[in-house]
């Protein structure tokens, strides 16, 4: 099936173009990061470091709640990060919080890799005149390196991320960022990712068609009655570049 050509296309980014797994539970990953809050002045033994962190992350989920801005808030854990040297008295540059969460990434991280065909299909995209941009739920501090890393960084013409925007995906707040920027309609939008509310319902809710593709990551339970242009229960990113860009 070939679709119709658009003005821009919005990439969601773990599930979608990458495959990626983390274990934000693993008893090594708080032994690792407690001995790096140690070495930095901050002590905490693992399974204190990790309940302080969680409660940090409720807290700062709290108050952007009762904000009340958005519907899906979501929060930057540079702060979270940050607080958790603060409570012990150490002061948090930048520096020091952008390095703390690249190792707690890493020693979160079992496999990270993009999918076959994911550059090609930005590219190409591109190459057409098209303007392609990326809009995931996800941490600036975590994401931005880890799209140098896979060499994607230039294959955007923008990037938007819930954490700079204190607001996640389905919300669509988020989907109208970059409308505001970019002077486009909804209708001259299409989204694609791999989670059906996330990405195909919050879609929707702004008015932008969508293609969901099925991959690993996405939800076991997909309804039959998604309000998406294509549907491809299985990651192929070649079938749907033969989709966007029929010859």
């Amino acid at each position: 099936m070939a679709l119709k050509a658009y003005r821009a296309y919005l990439f969601d980014l773990y599930g979608t173009l990458v495959d990626i797994h983390t274990d934000e539970g693993s008893p090594a990953l708080w032994r690792q990061m407690s001995a790096w809050y140690a070495l930095r002045g901050a002590d905490y033994a693992p399974t204190e470091l990790r309940r302080a962190y969680e409660a940090a992350c409720q807290e700062q989920e709290e108050l952007l709640r009762c904000a009340g801005a958005v519907q899906y808030p979501e929060i930057d854990l540079a702060v979270v990060f940050a607080s958790l040297y603060e409570r012990r008295g150490i002061p948090a540059d930048d520096r020091l919080t952008a390095e703390t969460a690249l190792a707690f990434r890493r020693a979160s991280t079992t496999h990270l890799r993009l999918y076959a065909g994911a550059m090609e299909l930005l590219n190409a995209l591109r190459h057409t005149g098209r303007q392609v941009f990326l809009l995931s739920n996800a941490q600036r501090l975590f994401t931005l390196p880890e799209l140098e890393q896979l060499g994607l960084l230039p294959c955007f013409d923008d990037i938007f991320l819930s954490s700079d925007r204190g607001c996640k995906k389905p919300d669509p707040a988020f989907f109208r960022a970059p409308l505001a920027r970019y002077g486009l309609a909804p209708s001259d939008c299409l989204m694609v990712g791999n989670d059906p509310v996330c990405d195909v319902s919050g879609a929707a809710a702004a008015g932008m068609d969508s293609v969901f593709l099925r991959s690993g990551l996405s939800p076991r339970e997909i309804p039959d009655d998604l309000p998406a242009v294509l549907r491809l229960d299985g990651m192929d990113l070649r079938r749907l570049r033969r989709a966007l860009l029929p010859r």
